[in-house]
């Protein structure tokens, strides 16, 4: 008795074949020359008349073999594929994570679906925004995101001063030089916020997605290693057509 992952492994060949044999057969009943035949002979009309050699032309296709044939290739694929889509039905296994089963009785086809599925959930979950490490995060209910501490700033304005670099005198004016302070007027208070994720909770979802595939790939392999029962349905359908 054949397995499941046996049957799934000889189909896609099979269907190859079968495929190209058709094609074959097709391609050659296309072809009038190959499906005609001919004999000529020739009769001189007296004694005396010249002889001619006969001619003939055999038959190099029948349409009735080539059905027969097709049919022989067309069942060998009908019964691969019975069989696995019957079995298909029956297979199934458990998704089992750290010794405890989340999906009980899971069949084949979705265990395939989950196994694309969570590809794509490991991509998305890997490029999740993590916050930024040189920032110090914590969460505020109150915006229901992360924020910093605050961080306060000075904020100052160029006031002009005069300097005085020579007194006047009785003969010279006084030498000024005109330069600007940075005078403090105020205080800016900072605080950043952020939607994004620590870097340990995307980890920690990282883990858990992998963790499920890996869990996903061997209830598929479980369900695919059961017995499956030949399934015989090309018989019966050619014999019906070609009777």
């Amino acid at each position: 008795m054949a397995k499941l992952n046996q049957i799934i492994a000889v189909e896609k060949g099979v269907k190859a074949s079968s495929f190209r044999e058709l094609t074959d057969a097709h391609h050659a009943l296309q072809k009038p020359a190959l499906l005609a035949g001919l004999s000529r002979t020739y009769q001189p009309k007296d004694e005396d008349g010249e002889e001619l050699p006969a001619e003939s032309t055999r038959v190099q296709v029948r349409a009735e073999e080539v059905l027969k044939e097709t049919a022989a290739v067309l069942t060998r694929l009908f019964d691969v594929t019975a069989t696995k889509d019957w079995a298909n039905r029956e297979a199934v296994a458990d998704v089992v994570v750290d010794g405890a089963p989340l999906l009980r009785d899971v069949p084949v086809s979705y265990l395939l679906f989950l196994e694309k599925q969570l590809t794509d959930l490991h991509t998305f979950v890997r490029k999740l925004p993590v916050l930024d490490a040189a920032e110090a995060w914590t969460q505020d209910p109150s915006s229901d995101a992360f924020r910093t501490e605050p961080v306060r700033t000075v904020r100052t304005r160029k006031v002009p001063r005069n300097h005085v670099k020579a007194e006047a005198t009785e003969h010279h004016p006084a030498q000024v030089e005109m330069y600007f302070e940075d005078v403090p007027v105020g205080t800016w208070t900072t605080v950043k916020f952020s939607g994004a994720l620590p870097a340990r909770r995307v980890n920690e979802l990282t883990d858990r997605v992998e963790r499920l595939q890996e869990a996903v790939k061997f209830a598929r392999e479980e369900a695919n290693s059961r017995d499956v029962e030949d399934r015989h349905t090309g018989r019966p359908l050619f014999e019906w057509l070609l009777r």
